[in-house]
């Protein structure tokens, strides 16, 4: 009996239940579908990224991976006509516009007389799953974290890696997803870069296993130095994770198998999953801020659209913030650190939406999850499920001081301002008056309420 599996967000051999069952029961060709819908906002650096990770999953599968661009139910009933395959496998999508998407195929092969088998998820606990005592799902971190971690120790472990026999189509046809991503670029995004990141980090399984081993061996002080922007001492796993060449329950029995209890790791993999498991129940959170209280309305005017460019140039005259903005530009990463001062800066001190700010993260990233990317943003902006309040801004400056003391940092990702005779600008806004700016705005917002 053939089967399809159609790989997503899961681009790997390794750990992958839907491939496993395939395999079980026969034949198995390969499929991966670039959706033009999907695929439009997706900026060029994380098309490329794609690009790598799937010609690494097609050289692990002796080439037998099939790339088809068009809408994926009328893809799928195609190749399974023209190979005589009988039911397509597929890791579970979470996302709104996946489930969206997946709920339509389910609807189609089923009028083809095709079985759709999705197999569990990209997460441990497959969001939507767990529940408050009343029924409601979980709005704040530490109880979902304390429901996750009694779930999780009930998850089965990684599925060793099948023996395939694969098979091809007949007549595919070649696509280069670099030719059908970013068709749909965001008007505010006026005259800035869309060049792939020249230093993007490697893409694929053999990749993603040799960083999760590097990690693996170090992971115990994660926890100490992870914010500690000159070390550069992050897991760098979040891309590998992103388009599935690692799954975390192969991650988290790495850090087991090597003796790592690594507490602040394993926190970071629970908010991955903690905020798809929100995006699940308020899909409308992707874009549109989950409680709005005390947030004032942002700025949208052709000012604002300066302050932006300016920021998302890397050209503010904040060392930390360009020199995350940089990183951005060359590497399509930051780490979380200074995500979240670029973020607050653009949000809390230039007063630009959060909403243009998540935009070119996800544009640029090639980590650029939806629900970890717009719920950190929503973090940040004092919009999402965190109860802190909106007077939470960061001081680049003082975050500078605190984690790049030796400027370590700034000096790897902003050469020129350190070289003999670098200038350096002034910084475009006074911090202190646009943090009182900030807070103004803040308290005119609930008043108005």
């Amino acid at each position: 009996m053939r089967s399809i599996v159609w790989f997503r967000r899961d681009l790997r051999r390794d750990d992958h239940p839907a491939l496993a069952a395939a395999a079980a029961r026969g034949p198995v060709l390969g499929l991966f579908v670039v959706d033009p819908v999907l695929a439009a906002p997706v900026g060029p650096t994380r098309g490329r990224y794609l690009s790598e990770a799937l010609a690494a999953l097609d050289a692990s599968s002796g080439h037998h991976l099939v790339i088809r661009v068009g809408d994926p139910a009328e893809v799928l009933i195609a190749v399974a006509r023209e190979t005589g395959a009988d039911a397509v496998y597929a890791t579970a999508e979470t996302t709104p516009r996946g489930r969206a998407r997946d709920a339509a195929v389910a609807d189609a092969l089923a009028r083809a007389a095709i079985a759709w088998r999705p197999h569990s998820t990209p997460y441990v606990v497959e969001p939507g799953t767990l529940r408050q005592r009343d029924g409601r799902p979980y709005r704040v971190f530490g109880a979902y974290a304390r429901a996750w971690a009694e779930r999780a120790a009930s998850v089965p472990g990684p599925v060793p890696t099948p023996p395939v026999t694969w098979v091809r189509a007949p007549g595919e046809v070649p696509a280069v997803v670099g030719d059908v991503v970013g068709t749909r670029r965001p008007a505010h995004f006026g005259g800035l870069p869309d060049a792939p990141a020249p230093a993007r980090p490697p893409a694929g399984e053999d990749a993603a296993r040799e960083a999760l081993l590097a990690f693996a061996g170090r992971a115990e002080g994660y926890g100490a130095v992870r914010d500690d922007l000159g070390r550069d001492a992050t897991s760098r796993l979040s891309p590998h994770l992103h388009v599935g060449a690692l799954h975390p329950r192969t991650v988290l029995a790495a850090l087991d198998a090597a003796g790592q209890v690594a507490p602040e790791f394993r926190r970071q993999l629970v908010w991955r999953e903690f905020y798809a498991d929100v995006l699940w129940h308020e899909p409308r959170s992707a874009w549109h801020d989950l409680r709005g209280a005390g947030a004032p309305p942002p700025d949208r005017d052709g000012a604002a659209l300066a302050r932006f460019s300016r920021w998302a140039r890397g050209d503010t005259g904040l060392p930390l913030v360009d020199a995350g903005m940089r990183q951005l530009l060359a590497e399509g990463w930051m780490p979380n650190r200074a995500r979240l001062v670029c973020a607050s800066f653009l949000v809390k001190h230039l007063h630009v939406d959060w909403r243009w700010g998540a935009s070119w993260f996800l544009w640029r990233l090639v980590d650029g999850d939806v629900a970890s990317n717009q719920h950190g943003w929503q973090w940040v902006a004092g919009t999402g499920t965190d109860a802190a309040p909106y007077h939470r801004i960061f001081n680049p400056v003082r975050q500078a001081e605190r984690f790049d003391p030796d400027g370590a940092y700034t000096r790897r990702h902003l050469p020129e301002r350190y070289r003999p005779g670098g200038v350096v600008p002034a910084p475009m806004v006074d911090l202190a008056a646009e943090r009182r700016e900030a807070l103004a705005r803040a308290a005119m917002a609930r008043g108005a309420r």
